[in-house]
């Protein structure tokens, strides 16, 4: 896929920052990398579309050494669910 820019404005980003720091009680890491995502997809036929990309630890990432951290897939779950309870009730 082709690279994608994120928006570090983006509300959000915003909600699932303020998720992340309600649950664990410090601001996450919010970076770019360097990789091409299905994000960029969509920002081709979306351009307004307001997105994130996040997810639980993965090493090693389509290889057949692949894995992820499983303690990691339940914050992940919080997270999502916190921040659909926020943007749900706006």
């Amino acid at each position: 896929y082709d690279g994608w820019n994120p928006n570090m404005e983006s509300p959000i980003l915003r909600a699932m920052t303020a998720s992340y720091k309600a649950l664990y009680g410090k601001e996450p890491a919010v970076t770019a990398i360097h990789a091409g995502l299905e994000c960029a997809l969509f920002q081709q036929n979306y351009p307004e579309l307001d997105m994130v990309s996040f997810g639980p630890t993965l090493r090693d990432v389509h290889s057949p050494s692949e894995r992820m951290h499983i303690p990691a897939v339940e914050r992940f779950y919080q997270q999502l669910r916190r921040t659909l309870e926020k943007v749900a009730a706006l």
